[in-house]
């Protein structure tokens, strides 16, 4: 008891630490306490806009009672592996969570239930404009004032391991590329007609 008892209150320092005075989070103060899984097997490749992922995530049930009680909302995102952020500012990972632009595609938002202890299990489409990336699922658990108090994640630490893959919609249509095609076909023939009636012309001006 004397243990759980240290390692709860521990999990609660955590968890006033991630909030400075100044308001800000730094990702490196959260507690990881949730468990979360996705559907998508590793260096599988999903179709933005057409395929779907399911995302199951809880408390991980070997911690103390009571150290979710601040949990309020918990949301999953959809996150940049690292090697999807190499020379790409715009998706670079910051310990100011504030400015982190690692995890940007949010796939859903639930109220969070202390009671209910249950896997909790979500399926989506993946948004269309999701761009082509390596990706990994990350679930933060917000307090009252919505500000992040833990997290949990697909991958490890180092975010290696079971990563997949999204590749986006080219933003062509099929029908565009038929008409593309007859337009192209079109303007071959044209071509080749009007060098016909040229060679014609040519001719007949000889002749006279």
């Amino acid at each position: 008891m004397a243990a759980r008892g240290i390692l709860l209150a521990s999990l609660l320092l955590f968890s006033c630490l991630a909030v400075t005075c100044y308001g800000i989070v730094l990702f490196s103060s959260l507690p990881s306490t949730l468990v979360v899984t996705a559907s998508p097997k590793q260096g599988q490749v999903l179709k933005a806009g057409e395929d779907k992922i399911t995302v199951t995530w809880g408390l991980n049930q070997s911690l103390p009672a009571g150290v979710d009680s601040a949990y309020k909302t918990i949301k999953l995102k959809l996150c940049y592996a690292p090697i999807s952020q190499v020379d790409r500012a715009w998706r670079k990972t910051v310990e100011n969570l504030s400015k982190d632009k690692t995890c940007q595609f949010l796939i859903v938002s639930r109220a969070y239930d202390a009671s209910n202890k249950a896997v909790q299990s979500y399926e989506a489409t993946v948004e269309r404009d999701v761009p082509t990336a390596t990706y990994f699922v990350r679930a933060y658990a917000y307090n009252s004032d919505n500000v992040e108090v833990a997290y949990g994640q697909t991958t490890d630490s180092h975010k290696t391991t079971d990563l997949f893959q999204v590749q986006a919609i080219s933003g062509r249509h099929v029908s565009l590329d038929i008409a593309s095609a007859c337009f192209s076909a079109f303007s071959v023939v044209s071509l080749i007609g009007f060098f016909v009636v040229e060679m014609r012309r040519a001719k007949q001006s000889q002749k006279k």
